[in-house]
């Protein structure tokens, strides 16, 4: 729940389908207005918004390409004309563009980069002067398993959410005094679009034997942008069935 006389919201980026969307819907079930962004997919981000007005939560769709140049800027200034400073900021967008090293292309490699990292850091960066002003805030990065764990043919994606990884802790750092925290959750196999070409086999590699499910990610997602997480910062919460133990 937001604190007691906090005005302010929820920004998810990447939030039209799989863990973005359930992120979204357990934010807005903790009473967070939230901001639900997308780039192409009108309709899952509609989706998305009219179910948590069903449900009685407060919800706006939020258009934009976390990588181009005043994205950040563009969708903070929509949200906090509606509904105040964005106080809790989930860096979910995120691409693959699979292939081994030798044969990756360059624009393969900038835009994951761009989209999985670089636009991570600009939200960040635009949400921390209206936290670190409020004295709360909670930014959760998506990373994934893949950061610390080598998978052949994604060293693009692999870079970037290991960068992500590493940006994580030292913003926590810089930040730790002013009451906001900055973690991250890192899934394993979660059945969403952008697993669904992974292959036959991956459930045998895991000790749970089945794949996770977008929920389980955002009940974490959830516990990490609570109160009762507030001495919780720096960390990578892993939700991957046992994979990397």
């Amino acid at each position: 729940m937001p604190p007691e006389g906090t005005h302010g919201c929820a920004l998810v980026t990447g939030a039209a389908g799989g863990i973005g969307a359930a992120i979204t819907r357990v934010l807005a079930a903790e009473g967070w207005p939230v901001g639900v962004n997308y780039r192409s997919d009108s309709d899952g981000a509609e989706r998305v918004a009219a179910e948590i007005h069903g449900d009685g939560g407060r919800a706006v769709v939020v258009a934009g390409d976390v990588r181009a140049d005043g994205a950040a800027d563009a969708l903070f200034d929509a949200l906090e004309e509606r509904f105040g400073p964005v106080l809790v900021l989930v860096n979910n967008a995120g691409v693959r563009a699979d292939g081994l090293s030798p044969q990756l292309r360059d624009d393969q490699w900038a835009r994951v980069i761009d989209t999985n990292l670089s636009a991570a850091f600009r939200t960040t960066r635009r949400a921390l002067a209206p936290m670190l002003k409020a004295r709360f805030g909670r930014i959760v990065n998506v990373a994934s398993v893949v950061g610390p764990r080598a998978n052949a043919g994604q060293s693009n994606y692999a870079a970037s959410k290991a960068g992500l990884i590493g940006f994580t802790k030292t913003v926590a750092v810089e930040v730790a005094r002013r009451g906001v925290t900055v973690n991250a959750v890192a899934p394993g196999f979660v059945e969403t679009k952008l697993t669904r070409d992974v292959g036959n086999g991956v459930v045998d590699a895991i000790p749970a034997r089945r794949v996770g499910t977008p929920e389980e990610v955002a009940a974490c997602v959830r516990f990490l942008a609570s109160d009762q997480a507030s001495y919780v910062t720096g960390t990578t919460l892993t939700v991957d069935g046992g994979m990397s133990a």
